[in-house]
């Protein structure tokens, strides 16, 4: 089997316009075929589409994979958290009981992406308070095809309109409790995770438009630079502060390329930089709380006794 990296720049570049999300996860699935790793997955499906909504797919889903292990390849999955007051624990009203008959989940999440198309979802959901009064989360898994389940689709935003987005009820939906805590094991590692992943997958889908447009070959090595800056972190462990300050180092460095980059873009097809020019906020989206993350991050290394800037 070829390196991710000798994927990237070798392997022959599927030309054919996607039409739709389907067509993209099927791409994917055939493309990654023979990499394992969720990240590594990330990446080629990223370099297989043909526009940076499509490279957020792969990642994104990616992400689920490595958050949930065990999920099927070919299964499409969503994460389904917010909430007409957000996703913070506090606004979390959706709850998860135990019935004669079996887990149900009751409630209305706001924003889901992919609902429509998700087989499973990954329902974020209260059972209960602590002894201290905080809310305790579960994440539990729900198939979207039930009569306690209704998905309702949101009009597309302004950047990757292909990305559909939905509002999701559950009315007794049947569900399976994932084990672990709703939001150490799952909500809070995930913005890390998807993160990591999305970012990968969208620098595989440059690699693409680098080889397509000719880019310099200095340009192609620093991708291949911070993919492999990607590879190195340590995933298993997302809420480590080390992870999140050398994350943060990744995305200065992705920040900083693609202002060098401007420039060339020029070189690039018209429609695939229009597209760039629509679907580059899909990057900056969670840029003010993953800020504060590596805020957090670097508090919690200073606070260290052991811990010295000279």
């Amino acid at each position: 089997m070829q390196s991710v990296f000798d994927h990237v720049l070798t392997a022959p570049i599927d030309e054919t316009p996607l039409g739709s999300v389907a067509e993209a996860w099927s791409r994917h699935l055939i493309s990654t075929r023979e990499f394992d790793s969720p990240l590594d997955a990330a990446i080629v499906g990223g370099f297989g589409a043909d526009r940076l909504g499509y490279a957020f797919l792969s990642g994104y889903q990616e992400a689920i994979r490595a958050l949930v292990p065990g999920l099927a390849a070919a299964e499409m999955v969503a994460v389904s958290a917010t909430e007409a007051g957000g996703a913070h624990p506090s606004a979390i009203e959706t709850v998860l009981v135990e019935t004669g008959d079996g887990w149900k989940v009751r409630g209305t999440k706001t924003f889901t992406t992919l609902a429509a198309l998700a087989r499973r979802l990954v329902v974020i959901a209260g059972t209960g308070v602590d002894a201290s009064g905080r809310r305790r989360l579960r994440a539990a898994l729900v198939t979207v095809d039930q009569a306690g389940v209704t998905v309702t689709g949101r009009p597309p935003i302004s950047f990757a309109p292909e990305i559909g987005h939905a509002t999701v009820t559950f009315d007794d939906a049947a569900a399976e409790p994932l084990p672990g805590d709703g939001y150490a094991d799952f909500l809070k590692p995930f913005r890390t995770i998807e993160d990591a992943h999305v970012l990968a997958a969208a620098l595989g889908w440059l690699v693409r438009v680098g080889r397509q447009a000719g880019w310099a070959h200095s340009t192609q090595q620093r991708l291949l630079a911070s993919l492999a800056g990607l590879r190195g972190l340590e995933l298993s462990d997302p809420t480590a502060p080390g992870l999140h300050i050398a994350l943060g180092g990744l995305f200065e460095e992705v920040d900083r390329l693609s202002a060098e980059l401007e420039a060339q873009w020029a070189l690039v097809d018209p429609v695939v930089r229009e597209r760039w020019e629509r679907d580059r906020p899909l990057l900056t989206t969670a840029g003010r709380v993953r800020a504060q993350r590596l805020e957090t991050a670097w508090r919690s290394v200073r606070d260290r006794p052991e811990y010295s800037e000279k």
